[in-house]
């Protein structure tokens, strides 16, 4: 069966919500987009980190040096500049000393005439002048390189924010929120870390080339000497770079694990706490700590045993110089200076050449981090649009047909996409989700018509698809087959924007933001007092409201802790009506509030925004016998259909599974009440009123 469409796309934290549109996770999980959703630890153990550096990690880190340098080109170019400027003012200093030891400080200590304090005066102001203008251009290059390298991250940070609101609601629930954390923080950070040294590694080559210039033109000889341990510093590391590439990518991976798994664990503290599981999550995390440790600890290690090697072999031929120039000073061919010249250019070049190791080594890790997020970024399945707006007055909801199955399978590997860019090749887009050949039938051939102005009520048992029939009507889903329409028109033929102004929905997992009753209410729109007022009144949330310290400015805690379950679902209600929307989608959304307060919320509902206004349409998913009953008509839905549409009364007489589960409270209440061996009698019920909430 094919995969259904994405969800409509969601610029920005206002439109994530307004008409509240909250993922609602296919049944039959309660509350699923408050507690996020928990690891099968029987099918899926902590993954282990992905062995080391994909072939070509290497060439695919210059490529993204590359595509940096095309994002910032004018910032990493002006890094790059004054990066040589750095280099050539060190390899000129060097000569600058040895000109300055042969011409001026030799001649003096030998009480030569001819040389003055004037000369001295003026060799000192040359040498502080190269000294300043190295040190301006040390400060520019490290401040240019750290802003090309915190550009860069807000850049790609803002684009991975935009395509996280902008992919379907599925291709999240294929990804847990921890790995898709450690995509924007430290997968982003790995990718351009990379920026740091790369300027010093560029200038680097303007200092060699200098320093060459200078070690030949002071002694041919002892330049040859230095030179020699150029190509060993070189070969070093190489070696360094392919010893930590695998090393530091094993960690980069670990770190990943690490976030998502905290992240996952924090998120489920109320379950966690509930079932007593602290020290089996402690154990768990712990775990994967010792596992980042040991990976960071390796690198570490490996660094410890390269540093020593690398940082010998400049003192090593620094001491072939000053062995062979000693002979050659005796013997006249070269002076003291020329000595000092190629000793001095290659202790400053030791330092500078190493960073061209620093970049080595973190190219593997540029191309992996960079990788898991372009994985992100390629990732396909925004909702197309028309040009059709919605017809104005009351808004009927009608599907023909509708057909749509939940994709089956396991959390996704972003670092199995980052392998598969390698084989495609560099900026080739990841493919399209593919269809879901073993997805899970949610709704089959669904009919039903919901008329303008009309309230109705989506019935059945769990996982008969009535939360999904609920997305649907939102255009939260698209249906694999089958049509959505809203006034007559197809909801895939509607101009972009036009649902959140005019269709709301209130999942049954309530989020709410740290922020204050009016910021949850109104998410940063500019909303009427008077439209704010009513829209408390409508979801009985006005007298609480106004009770709390601070009234609408009263922050409500992370999650809205400083509320109760009932609470928190009427400001998700207020926040969807102070929208004044035309069709509201409530997916049992009053399910924690009292049967009386929920009676006035269903009648006030009924009624229009304003005199001569429509009616607004309400499809409400409800369990309780008495918020049914409020219904103009219930659709009965079994196994992803609706098998029946009618009165309350009417599928009470014709419908032994309707009637059973509207009736079920009540009737387990008179067999607790009845005298033992005497159950009640068929058809036997309680006063609608006594009844508690169903869940799903």
């Amino acid at each position: 069966m094919p995969r259904r469409s994405a969800p409509p796309p969601v610029p920005d934290r206002a439109a994530a919500h307004p008409p509240g549109p909250q993922p609602s996770t296919p049944e039959p999980s309660p509350r699923a987009s408050e507690v996020p959703r928990q690891p099968d630890r029987r099918r899926r153990p902590s993954r282990p980190a992905r062995p080391a550096h994909p072939p070509g990690a290497t060439r695919r880190g210059v490529r993204v040096v590359a595509r940096g340098a095309r994002d910032e080109p004018r910032v990493l170019g002006l890094a790059v500049a004054v990066s040589a400027v750095y280099g050539a003012g060190t390899a000129a200093a060097g000569w600058l000393l040895g000109r300055t030891t042969d011409e001026v400080l030799a001649p003096l200590f030998a009480g030569d005439p001819g040389v003055d304090r004037g000369d001295v005066l003026l060799a000192g102001l040359a040498l502080a002048g190269v000294a300043v203008v190295t040190a301006v251009a040390v400060a520019l290059r490290r401040m240019v390189a750290g802003r090309v390298f915190a550009n860069l991250q807000a850049r790609y940070r803002r684009r991975l924010a935009h395509q996280y609101l902008r992919l379907p609601i599925a291709w999240h629930h294929r990804h847990p929120a921890g790995q898709l954390l450690a995509n924007a923080s430290s997968d982003v950070e790995a990718s351009f870390t990379i920026f740091n040294p790369l300027p010093m590694a560029l200038g680097v080559v303007v200092m060699a080339v200098v320093a060459a210039v200078a070690m030949v033109a002071a002694d041919p000889v002892l330049a040859l000497v230095g030179l020699l341990s150029l190509p060993a510093m070189v070969v070093a590391n190489i070696a360094y770079q392919r010893a930590m590439s695998p090393r530091v990518v094993r960690a980069q991976a670990l770190r990943g694990e690490v976030s998502a798994m905290a992240h996952e664990s924090f998120d489920g503290a109320v379950v966690v706490k509930t079932l007593g599981r602290e020290g089996a999550e402690t154990r768990r995390f712990g775990a994967a700590a010792d596992r980042l440790r040991a990976a960071n600890v390796d690198v570490g290690r490996t660094r410890g045993a390269f540093d020593p090697a690398v940082e010998a072999l400049p003192s090593l031929a620094s001491l072939a110089v000053l062995a062979v120039g000693a002979v050659r000073a005796a013997s006249g061919d070269v002076g003291v200076g020329d000595v000092f010249t190629v000793v001095y250019l290659l202790t400053v070049l030791a330092s500078p050449v190493r960073a061209f190791g620093w970049v080595l080594a973190e190219l593997p890790r540029a191309a992996v981090g960079f990788g898991r997020v372009r994985t992100v970024l390629d990732a396909r399945g925004r909702t197309t649009w028309g040009e059709s707006p919605l017809p104005r007055g009351g808004l009927s909801l009608q599907m023909r047909g509708v057909e749509l199955a939940h994709a089956r399978g396991a959390d996704e590997d972003l670092d199995a996409g980052e392998v598969a860019g390698t084989a495609r090749g560099a900026g080739a887009p990841e493919p399209a989700d593919a269809p879901a050949a073993d997805g899970v039938p949610a709704l089959r051939g669904v009919d039903l018509d919901v008329p303008a102005g009309s309230t109705t009520a989506l019935v059945g048992p769990t996982g008969s698809g009535k939360s999904t029939l609920a997305s649907l009507a939102v255009r939260l889903l698209d249906p694999d087959s089958g049509v959505v329409r809203l006034g007559g028109v197809d909801a895939r033929e509607l101009r972009e924007g036009s649902l959140p102004a005019e269709v709301a929905l209130v999942p049954q997992g309530t989020f709410v933001f740290d922020d204050t009753v009016r910021g949850n209410i109104t998410l940063g729109a500019e909303v009427d007092e008077q439209r704010l007022r009513d829209a408390l009144e409508t979801s009985q949330a006005a007298e609480f409201v106004d009770a709390l310290p601070e009234g609408l400015e009263t922050r409500v805690g992370e999650r809205g802790t400083s509320l109760s379950g009932g609470q928190r679902q009427r400001l998700a209600l207020a926040r969807a009506l102070v929208r004044d929307p035309r069709l509201l989608v409530l997916d049992d959304a009053t399910s924690a509030v009292d049967p009386a307060v929920e009676a006035e919320i269903l009648s006030a509902l009924r009624r229009p925004p304003a005199p001569g206004a429509p009616r607004p349409t309400v499809l409400l998913v409800a369990y309780r016998r008495a918020t049914i009953a409020l219904a103009d008509r219930v659709a009965w839905m079994e196994h992803g259909r609706v098998v029946d549409e009618g009165t309350h009364e009417e599928l009470l007489e014709r419908r032994p599974a309707y009637r059973h589960l509207v009736t079920a409270y009540e009737e387990a209440a008179l067999a607790a009440d009845a005298p033992s061996g005497a159950p009640p009698g068929p058809g036997a019920v309680a006063p609608a009123a006594s009844t508690s909430g169903g869940r799903r």
